[in-house]
């Protein structure tokens, strides 16, 4: 009896360890799961998004009234909608923004990224929010030297730049295993935009690009042709950090409604539906619009000049550059009037319609007055209005990287003479990633202040010769 008594006591205690066991091993992968998913409560509990973000115009910038970007804008809803705030890291290159990912700390890599069969092998890609396909594009002098490319057969032998660790980089080495001849360089000095501008420079031939850079970036590059699409349709996602599934079920929910609601939609109109900015020196449409659009509205710019102590003659040429004195235009970015101010600024300066000519034509005023004003003392004369035309266009932190990097350069950080050579360096990536600010178009400010001083001129040679001929 003994005998069968511990042979019961055996298997029972055979029994309950294997139980034990059984529910420890239950317990310890649902605790497991529970880490794994743990992500998204982690960002509601600290309430704090950790977002990587590429510092580029398609992806995240700041603007001349605060950041922009169509993905900026996006991962903002996002974290609107989970009640948080963003916690910014930039990065300006889509290799650095890679390697960014791999911190445990970063809850959402953004930096436009294609899922390629080999990044899906490395990254946990959240769902898709946008498409895109690849685009060859080279510098249109190629068009009549007969070396312009129409398919990849035709890319042999020419001068290609992509940037190193991008899809571009994973689609020419596949194409040079199906046979193809292709000798591109891999770069990651260069960030996307500086490539671009080296082809509008012909310094090389042609890169390759993502159909709404190409979008964005043709109307400042007047050399760049698209030559052909080199890949289908792909998709773009964010990388997600590792175990977040329940972050992954939450983002897929928020993105149909974003789609639902028309949100995206918007967002894609917003940044990549607009009209080409317009010609700089269009001067004898300028001078057709003297006579029938100016009348107009010249009892205001003359009325808010003499308020804020600015020639009427820079507010009238001000508005043109930025508007052609249509009172209805809209940009690509959403700002209006006349002065086309942003939702934001005209909040700020007590604007209430953005299309009312004489609240935009005072707002406008007000606001070149507030940038003049914010200007450093040390900047004297007609550099100071420069300045202030500067930053009207691409903010005022801009201008204030511009004149910390002309100074670590050897230039006078206070000459409008030294800052247009420096401005636009802050679109090249050896320059922007130490300055507060980041990105910027600076080259399209200097443009921009060089054409109202143009208009400037013809409206004071233009009264004159009106004053001349009333005498």
């Amino acid at each position: 009896m003994k005998k069968y008594m511990k042979r019961g006591s055996v298997a029972l205690f055979a029994i309950s360890f294997f139980t034990f066991g059984w529910i420890t091993h239950a317990l310890y992968n649902d605790a497991y799961k529970m880490i794994k998913e743990s992500t998204l409560k982690k960002i509601k509990k600290g309430g704090v998004l950790n977002v990587v973000l590429l510092n580029s115009p398609s992806t995240y910038y700041i603007g001349s009234d605060g950041p922009k970007g169509f993905e900026y804008d996006l991962i903002e809803s996002y974290a609107n909608h989970l009640g948080v705030k963003l916690n910014i890291t930039t990065a300006n290159t889509i290799k650095e923004a890679l390697e960014l990912s791999k911190n445990p700390e970063i809850h959402i890599t953004s930096a436009s990224l294609t899922k390629t069969p080999q990044r899906e092998e490395k990254f946990n890609f959240g769902p898709s929010y946008f498409e895109a396909q690849e685009q060859v594009i080279c510098h249109k002098a190629m068009l009549m030297d007969g070396r312009f490319p129409s398919d990849a057969d035709s890319l042999a032998g020419l001068n290609i730049v992509v940037g190193e660790g991008t899809s571009y980089n994973e689609t020419i080495e596949g194409l040079k295993k199906e046979g193809y001849d292709i000798n591109a360089t891999y770069t990651a000095e260069y960030s996307t935009e500086e490539l671009i501008s080296q082809v509008d420079s012909h310094e090389i031939d042609c890169t390759i690009i993502d159909s709404n850079i190409y979008a964005l970036n043709q109307r400042y590059f007047k050399n760049i042709v698209l030559a052909f699409d080199i890949s289908n349709r792909r998709q773009q996602a964010w990388i997600l950090a590792t175990d977040s599934k329940m972050l992954k079920d939450d983002m897929y929910t928020w993105l149909n409604t974003v789609n639902q609601s028309g949100e995206m939609a918007r967002l894609k109109d917003h940044y990549y539906s607009y009209v080409l900015f317009f010609d700089y020196y269009d001067t004898v449409m300028f001078y057709k619009r003297i006579k029938t659009r100016l009348p107009i509205y010249e009892p205001y710019f003359k009325e808010a000049a003499f308020q804020y102590d600015i020639a009427y003659t820079v507010l009238a040429a001000l508005s043109y550059q930025e508007s052609h004195w249509n009172p209805n235009a809209v940009s690509y970015t959403g700002v209006r009037g006349l002065m086309m101010l942003t939702q934001d600024t005209a909040a700020l300066l007590g604007v209430q319609n953005r299309v009312d000519p004489k609240e935009s034509i005072f707002g406008g005023a007000k606001h070149l007055d507030q940038m003049t004003k914010s200007i450093s003392i040390d900047v004297v004369g007609e550099d100071r209005l420069k300045f202030a035309l500067a930053a009207y266009n691409i903010g005022l932190g801009h201008v204030n990287d511009a004149q910390k990097l002309a100074q670590q350069i050897g230039l006078n950080q206070n000459s409008w003479a030294d800052l247009k050579k420096v401005l636009p360096l802050l679109s090249q990536k050896k320059y922007y990633k130490t300055l507060k600010h980041g990105y910027a178009r600076g080259s399209e400010a200097v443009k921009y202040v060089d054409a109202i001083y143009d208009y400037r001129d013809i409206l004071q040679k233009n009264d004159v010769e009106v004053f001349l001929t009333t005498q």
